[in-house]
């Protein structure tokens, strides 16, 4: 940190001088010594600690293996498709199993959307009956929290109670937002009492208005998970597809509220 902290401060001087060679600074170097301000502001915050930055990595691997998945176009199959538009898609990948593919379109602006799936997480358990409960364990830097999520036992107990232990992360781009995640471990969290503890990952949400219509959103959401136990494998294709439909509609139904 202190050769980065002298790093600063010299490309500071540097671009100093440049701007005294002439009339008078250009919008670039303008730019730059903005940023260069910004990073030595930066440095003197607090660092993140070793096991802080393994979860930032954790948490940009989802991100980037989920958006790698979704961008593959091959290979998808119709799971299911209702009467408003919803489709949900899978396919299989050698790497990681079977995974799900939602397609919605809500009538909601992205802000909305955004506000209730990340600002509002924890609240989730209020109105998707899918959910017990999601509870933020940490927060790291602005886009990303460690959370432990607990499943609601599917209709007739088919699928007992689960839970999860998350790295989420949330990135924001323009008209765009990714929201990723995947397994990992944490400490303070250990296997709980009557829950079978689950693995999720890489999963994703990517999030953009209509073209042409605010008003509306595009959801895309890459669901992958492995519900652990001895579970038949058409049971779980059932309950995994099906748990996204509702999604979609609980998620519409808080909305509108």
């Amino acid at each position: 940190s202190g050769l980065r902290r002298q790093a600063a401060v010299t490309i500071s001087q540097e671009l100093s001088k440049l701007a005294c060679r002439g009339a008078g600074p250009s919008t670039w170097i303008n730019q730059v010594r903005r940023r260069s301000s910004l990073l030595s502001s930066r440095l003197e915050e607090k660092p993140f600690s070793e096991m802080e930055m393994s979860y930032i990595k954790q948490g940009e691997e989802a991100l980037q293996k989920s958006l790698s998945i979704l961008g593959d176009q091959d290979g998808w199959k119709t799971e299911t498709v209702v009467d408003n538009g919803d489709k949900v898609l899978s396919k299989v990948l050698p790497d990681v199993g079977k995974v799900f593919r939602l397609e919605v379109v809500v009538d909601q602006p992205l802000d909305a959307v955004y506000s209730e799936l990340v600002d509002n997480m924890e609240q989730m358990g209020d109105w998707n009956p899918n959910v017990k409960e999601v509870k933020i364990l940490q927060k790291i830097g602005k886009d990303t929290v460690i959370t432990h999520e607990k499943a609601a036992a599917t209709p007739g107990n088919i699928v007992g109670p689960r839970d999860f232990v998350s790295v989420r992360c949330a990135k924001r781009r323009g008209s765009t937002c990714v929201l990723a995640g995947m397994s990992t471990k944490y400490g303070a969290m250990p296997e709980q009492d009557g829950f079978i503890r689950a693995e999720n990952g890489p999963t994703c949400m990517i999030l953009h208005p209509l073209p042409g219509r605010p008003s509306q959103t595009k959801l895309v959401w890459l669901l992958s998970i492995d519900l652990k136990g001895w579970l038949p494998r058409t049971i779980i294709n059932q309950v995994l597809s099906q748990t996204q439909v509702d999604f979609a509609n609980h998620l519409r139904e808080r909305l509108a509220r």
